[in-house]
């Protein structure tokens, strides 16, 4: 843009030309229209140039000057234009015969609105008829003039000298061209207008209306393709209509007052009311052929009318409540995001019944969160049940990606191997060979009591609450009191190892080398029931309070109802050594050393799914809502979907294990898995991505070896060590917790 201002009277064309958005064409096009009306007598007059737009002018408005008003088209219109400044006008309208004056002669406009559907020779011997009956030519030259400075009349100039093209505006009153032979530009002209009135015969009347600051009909240069019929599509939207338009940007943020809005067009009522009177379907085709017909300006114009009705926030204009259940439908990510869009949607996105059902939704408790045994930490939060959710994201994305902690060490058992495991609330307790097991702190990382008594190396245990039981090869089961370390009850009775423990409220069912089960109370220390069936070792063992489902190195799966001690069903099926058993209460899930997975039914006992796809011993299974996970000797760990048989994942790839998995966990969202290659993986449980290592042992490869993983919420446990002494047997506690913010 030109840092000086600009005389729009007597500037040239390289002062026009400098100024933003107008070339040499639209700047030749300026000092034309200006010599032609003598002379501009505001700034404003510069819309009235074809092919200049409101925006145009006000990108340079800060530039123009309007200095000169004694050559304005004012005093030309009321006598006091020189003469050669009416030859100048006269020159490009030639006038070939006395124009009919104003009260006898009828407007081009009016006979084409009388005469919609009559042929094109009619509409040309209509505009050659007659000499004027009074008047003579001047005199009509003067009255034009008149009426174009009242805005009734809007001329088309051509910059290249051209006779002036015929608007259906310029033709509302009388002018040179009712008393002129029609050239061929007019034939065409009038036989477009008839179409255009043909299509849509409810438009009669004068319906003049100017748009917002620039001419009704469009001053199209010759180096610009015209717009085409078939680029405002009938069947288009206006999201295509965005593709195709250019929406001005009005000064001030407003849309400009449309000039004939206080002044409406006649028959306007008419109009409306016909249309009224239509279906919907005549409706749409009426808006459509209306949209084929406008100008590109009026179509923007609709667009700004429009669009607006397309975006009120009717979040807040809905009652609380529904607003509550629109919101409910959203995710929680989605959720943050409407948060921040201004302050009711705030108020609304933090409402903590909300959040209590997205947390419902997630399986997120405060006991899940904060752990059994501690008390929920206050919060200045709007909405408690939003913190809970926020702290559980927070660890996850602990888990995924946060930089690793130092872990804590728990070091025990000597150089003995670590049998069992198992973490309940904030405590861990491990059993070993030198015949003992260890209560540990997660939280101080030191050792509580060493339960000692068996006489055997250990080899099961389980844990609930204070109470552990235990299983050794010197044939008895031990119950312990975890807060204190004493003995509270052994259980004699097998004859061999207990191998396997599964323990139900009061409960506990052990399996053994002797091939038989024992039904226990744990706190009077009596044998309740005896299970026997099995011709091999009993290696697995579950029970749910009902039924006692056991797997052997028989290759068979029995299923026992304890009370009456009868075998339900045997599942045949396996044919080898049976290794590990999940029981949900209605399917039976067992691994074999045939590297087959089967799936049972565990009323009718018939076999429902074989998953094939591992290529050794499946040493451990999880099983949760129909998704189990199972990790196997092939250093693979597959995700199953029991329901359907279908293998959803399989955990492997450059970051694979390098050799047999020991153990696995999973939740909803993470499988953690460790290996004999002395590491532990975490990966995600829908895709399958490798997340990264949790654990890897400098010794892994060479000796190191996890033996056992267990985790809760924001913990993992591991057991470490080596066969060969060159890995310390240890613990290893890693934390995941959100790291509170002292103030």
């Amino acid at each position: 843009m030109a840092s000086k201002k600009v005389d729009i009277n007597t500037a040239n064309l390289q002062d026009f030309a400098q100024l933003s958005g107008i070339g040499v064409r639209k700047a030749q096009a300026i000092i034309k229209y200006r010599k032609a009306v003598g002379g501009f007598s505001s700034i404003s007059d510069l819309s009235e140039v074809p092919g200049l737009g409101y925006g145009i002018i006000e990108q340079s408005r800060n530039c123009l000057v309007c200095k000169v008003a004694s050559k304005s088209r004012h005093r030309a219109a009321r006598g006091r234009k020189s003469k050669s400044d009416v030859e100048a006008v006269e020159s490009d309208v030639p006038v070939e015969s006395p124009r009919p004056s104003t009260s006898a002669g009828r407007s081009l406009r009016s006979r084409l609105i009388e005469t919609p559907s009559t042929s094109l020779s009619d509409d040309s011997s209509t505009l050659s008829h007659g000499k004027s009956e009074g008047g003579t030519s001047s005199e009509t030259v003067r009255r034009e003039e008149e009426d174009d400075d009242d805005g009734d009349v809007e001329e088309d100039w051509s910059p290249e000298g051209h006779r002036p093209h015929v608007s259906d505006d310029d033709v509302s009153s009388p002018t040179e061209l009712d008393s002129a032979p029609p050239s061929p530009q007019d034939n065409r002209r009038i036989q477009r207008v008839n179409h255009q009135r043909s299509r849509i015969p409810v438009l009669v009347g004068k319906m003049k209306r100017k748009s917002y600051g620039c001419r009704e009909e469009v001053w199209i240069p010759p180096f610009k393709r015209p717009c085409r019929p078939d680029d405002f599509d009938s069947q288009s939207t206006f999201g295509n209509l965005k593709k195709t338009t250019i929406i001005p940007s009005y000064a001030g943020g407003h849309r400009p007052r449309i000039p004939s809005k206080d002044n409406p067009p006649p028959r306007l009522m008419e109009w409306l009311q016909t249309f009224q009177t239509w279906s919907n379907a005549e409706r749409l085709m009426a808006v459509d052929e209306l949209i084929q017909i406008c100008e590109p300006t009026q179509v923007r114009h609709m667009m700004q009318v429009i669009e607006p009705q397309f975006q009120r926030d009717f979040i807040s204009l809905l009652p609380k409540e529904l607003a509550l259940y629109v919101l409910s439908f959203l995710e929680p990510k989605a959720l943050l995001k409407a948060a921040q869009t201004c302050r009711y949607w705030r108020v609304l996105a933090e409402d903590n019944l909300l959040w209590r059902e997205k947390c419902k939704e997630e399986g997120i408790t405060e006991t899940l969160v904060y752990g059994s045994n501690r008390l929920r930490r206050r919060t200045a939060c709007r909405s408690p049940w939003k913190a809970l959710y926020m702290r559980q994201h927070q660890i996850e994305q602990n888990w995924r990606a946060a930089d690793l902690r130092s872990p804590k060490l728990l070091r025990g058992h000597d150089d003995h191997v670590i049998t069992c495991l198992e973490f309940c609330g904030s405590r861990v307790v491990s059993g070993s060979d030198d015949n003992t097991l260890k209560v540990w702190s997660v939280i101080t990382g030191k050792c509580l009591r060493t339960l000692v008594g068996h006489t055997g190396g250990v080899w099961s245990s389980q844990m609930e609450d204070n109470i552990i039981i235990s299983g050794s090869t010197d044939r008895t089961l031990k119950v312990w009191n975890a807060d204190t370390g004493q003995c509270i009850n052994t259980l004699y009775g097998h004859t061999s190892t207990v191998r396997c423990m599964h323990l139900h409220k009061n409960i506990v069912v052990s399996g053994s080398r002797d091939a038989t089960l024992r039904v226990w109370d744990i706190h009077s220390g009596v044998c309740k029931h005896v299970l026997m069936g099995h011709v091999a070792a009993v290696r697995c063992v579950q029970y749910d309070g009902k039924r006692v489902v056991s797997g052997a190195y028989d290759y068979m799966v029995k299923v026992w109802d304890p009370e009456t001690e009868t075998c339900i069903h045997t599942l045949q099926g396996h044919t080898n050594r049976v290794y590990s058993l999940q029981f949900d209460g209605i399917h039976i899930v067992s691994g074999s050393l045939d590297t087959s997975i089967r799936v049972w039914d565990v009323e009718s006992g018939n076999c429902l799914h074989t998953l094939i796809g591992h290529q050794s011993l499946t040493s451990g299974l999880e099983l949760k809502d129909n998704i189990l996970v199972s990790g196997n000797a092939d250093s693979t760990v597959k995700v199953w979907d029991i329901t359907t048989g279908q293998c959803l994942q399989t955990l492997q790839g450059p970051n694979k294990h390098q050799s047999a998995v020991t153990c696995l966990q999973f939740n909803k969202k993470f499988v953690i898995t460790s290996s004999d290659d002395g590491t532990v993986k975490i990966w995600d449980l829908r895709s399958g991505d490798f997340l990264r290592n949790l654990v890897s042992l400098d010794s892994g490869g060479s000796g190191g070896v996890v033996w056992r993983v267990r985790c809760s919420n924001t913990k993992l446990v591991c057991a470490v060590g080596s066969r060969n002494g060159t890995e310390e047997t240890k613990l290893l506690v890693l934390d995941f917790d959100v790291e509170d913010k002292k103030t």
